[in-house]
């Protein structure tokens, strides 16, 4: 991998990890379209670590004060009913299923699920659940002439059933296509959540997973074409690129619809599907060397 090419991959894994659009979908069509070798699972996962890093950053009081909270838990009872120490279980609740899931589907994470027909499939998909989230939320905060406001649950509502909800949905991220935001906010939205509150325990939830999984995927850099030096300079990357992002995305949820999303997603992935069908994009483009 040249330095150019992780420069490239490292911005659009900071521009795309935040969208609910899937980055790891888009790393590995930026890398088919451009006839670079595929990046892999293993150098995603460490990229991931740049933004999810701007992530501890960005909620840096959120996480403090949820991980205070938690470890007082552990030793005082009274402390145990606290919203904070609660979030603090949950969020390890939520990231047994994708641990699990992550482990036992290696192989195929690292193979078979990398083809852009199912890439192409996932998107549309996850795009019209999204679109359908979106148009609940949409009608539960506006009302109508014979609906009235429906108030919709926040974080302080969550409880172990939701939360291995979130977790599951997370879990489908393992696909590239689906989007670990994407998902997760679409599984909030579905259950009654706001969409702030959709997004916020999502990129809460995601800490724990993202940086286990870039930890264990390190012994497998420096295999095939992808090296030490242009993983390291694509995470740093990722990570200013993913600050600003997730700032931005933060204020926009708040306010706007998911729907540009929706029909990015749906157009990206009839284009795909447009281009294997002439012939004009393979399946499985870049992954013998990768």
């Amino acid at each position: 991998m040249s330095w150019f090419e992780s420069f490239v991959l490292g911005l659009v894994q900071g521009l795309t990890e935040f969208l609910p659009i899937s980055s790891s979908a888009h790393l590995r069509l930026t890398a088919a379209f451009a006839g670079w070798h595929d990046p892999g699972a293993a150098f995603t996962a460490i990229t991931q670590i740049g933004t999810e890093t701007a992530v501890l950053i960005y909620f840096r009081q959120d996480i403090a004060r949820i991980l205070s909270a938690w470890f007082r838990s552990l030793t005082d009872r009274a402390m145990r009913s606290d919203h904070d120490a609660q979030m603090g279980w949950l969020v390890i609740v939520g990231s047994i299923p994708i641990g699990v899931l992550g482990l036992t589907l290696k192989d195929q994470i690292e193979g078979p699920f990398r083809d852009l027909r199912l890439i192409a499939t996932t998107l549309i998909v996850m795009g019209i659940v999204l679109g359908i989230a979106d148009r609940l939320a949409a009608r539960d905060e506006a009302g109508g002439r014979h609906r009235v406001v429906k108030e919709r649950k926040t974080l302080k509502d969550l409880g172990v059933r939701d939360g291995l909800i979130y977790g599951f949905c997370q879990a489908m991220a393992l696909i590239p296509g689906v989007s670990r935001s994407g998902a997760t906010i679409s599984g909030g939205l579905l259950m009654g959540y706001t969409r702030e509150s959709a997004a916020r325990y999502s990129f809460l939830l995601a800490i724990p997973a993202v940086l286990a999984s870039g930890a264990y995927e390190l012994k497998d850099v420096g295999e095939g074409h992808v090296s030490w030096g242009p993983t390291i300079f694509a995470t740093v990357v990722a990570f200013f690129v993913g600050y600003a992002v997730i700032a931005w995305f933060m204020k926009f949820i708040t306010t706007k619809s998911f729907m540009p999303f929706v029909i990015y997603r749906i157009l990206l992935g009839i284009v795909i599907f447009v281009l294997i069908w002439t012939g004009a994009l393979s399946p499985d483009a870049g992954e013998s060397a990768g």
